[in-house]
């Protein structure tokens, strides 16, 4: 997978599991609080529970461990009426033999029968053994292309070989890309030229090597 990597290879990357939330109550004009319920408070009350919650997996010897972070909460129409509605965002990112049925089991259970949640991605984790032959002939090209040891690393976030790793039948998989990695997505993302230089010279002896040439 050409992603930004900086020319070096990487093995694998955390799955994400995206959920969504939702608690319901009961709106009510602002100044009658009590005649609703505030589904603001119900997810504030989720949130403070997700802060403690616990995977209990082992943790992966290069990708580490599963994490979770509420990056969104949604709720209410306007300030003076009672949120009848909120929805909460919660990014997981997941390690190779953790099930995301289960994890979304887990949570559910975990929040209670006021908390409804549902999925929103689905990308499984990536990883191919360091052992695998192919795996070291592209770290053999990466260390004598672009200077770069054998170190086993994987990326930190996730890509398409979520999906297309799989769907080809799960061949080895490397992710490798001139771009730098700590500048992903950011308003400012670059790529030094000689970067693309390298990987260009990299792609081209990983298909001649692969085909035979």
């Amino acid at each position: 997978m050409a992603e930004p990597t900086g020319n070096q290879a990487m093995v694998g990357h955390k799955g994400a599991l995206w959920l969504e939330a939702v608690t319901t109550g009961v709106t009510a004009h602002g100044s009658m609080p009590e005649k609703g319920i505030n589904a603001v408070y119900e997810a504030a009350r989720a949130i403070t529970a997700l802060q403690n919650f616990d995977f209990n997996f082992a943790r992966h010897d290069v990708l580490g461990g599963p994490t979770l972070n509420v990056g969104a909460i949604h709720g209410g129409l306007n300030i003076n009426s009672v949120p009848d509605r909120a929805a909460i965002g919660i990014d997981i990112r997941t390690i190779p033999g953790q099930s995301h049925a289960k994890i979304r089991d887990q949570l559910t259970s975990y929040l209670g029968d006021d908390v409804v949640v549902g999925t929103l991605l689905d990308a499984q984790s990536v990883w191919t053994s360091p052992n695998d032959p192919w795996i070291g002939e592209v770290f053999r090209i990466a260390r004598d292309v672009a200077g770069f040891g054998d170190e086993i690393a994987a990326a930190p976030y996730f890509t398409d070989a979520s999906v297309l790793t799989p769907a080809i039948g799960s061949p080895p998989t490397a992710i490798i890309g001139p771009g730098e990695l700590t500048l992903a997505h950011q308003t400012d993302e670059f790529c030094f030229v000689s970067r693309i230089e390298q990987a260009t010279e990299i792609y081209s002896r990983m298909i001649r090597h692969w085909s035979g040439i």
